[in-house]
């Protein structure tokens, strides 16, 4: 792992997730191999991110004799995916740690200014005792980001981590700015956004490629 200026934005070095973000970056990819790249991209961060969750010990039997070993506490755990395209991402989380719970926030980015408009937010009731991973793919202006974890906070979510696939630089200063005590785990720290905030080189409109629907050049 490699720090990028601030202590808390951790960008991912491991060389299996380069080569499946270049795959994942490729116009060519097919909608079923691009849903796929995205369910193992997740897996690949979320062992990174998840490395530092508490355990607790129980006891249990082997085939020789009973021991105590350690489990993580599947219940403490939640992924709120950001609609749609941080749904990819949910299922590689829920294969990392089957029985976590989730919840679901719905942003969608305005094409005329650009910011973040809310639709849907439905979270655990006890979500402010839940460890909570925010996913989604990218990372562009940052505004849905920050606009997701504004949400968790007014209700009452407390430890929260995000993590993102590719991400813009202009993104990341906005969104450590306003939350910098926030862990950002990052995949990829592309060159910049474009005059239509879009990520460059990105990989076009997650949500689209993951889902099949039109493709356009840029962010969801």
């Amino acid at each position: 792992m490699e720090l990028v200026n601030e202590k808390n934005v951790i960008l991912l070095d491991h060389p299996l997730l380069k080569h499946k973000i270049t795959q994942l970056r490729d116009k060519n990819t097919k909608t079923n191999q691009f849903r796929l790249m995205v369910k193992e991209i997740a897996i690949l961060e979320g062992y990174e991110a998840l490395r530092h969750l508490p355990v607790r010990m129980v006891e249990i039997e082997t085939p020789i004799e009973k021991t105590i070993q350690p489990v993580v506490d599947r219940k403490r755990l939640c992924f709120v995916p950001i609609l749609r395209a941080g749904l990819g991402m949910a299922d590689g989380m829920g294969d990392l740690v089957p029985g976590s719970t989730f919840g679901h926030i719905g942003l969608y980015r305005d094409e005329v200014t650009h910011q973040p408009v809310e639709y849907y937010c439905k979270l655990p009731d006890d979500i402010e005792e839940k460890e909570v991973f925010v996913i989604d793919p990218m990372l562009a202006t940052g505004g849905s980001a920050i606009d997701a974890v504004k949400m968790l906070k007014k209700h009452g979510a407390k430890n929260i981590t995000f993590i993102c696939i590719i991400a813009a630089p202009e993104g990341v200063e906005a969104f450590n700015k306003t939350y910098p005590e926030i862990p950002l785990y990052i995949g990829a720290l592309d060159r910049c956004l474009n005059e239509n905030a879009y990520i460059c080189p990105g990989l076009g409109d997650c949500g689209d490629r993951t889902f099949g629907t039109v493709v356009r050049g840029g962010n969801e």
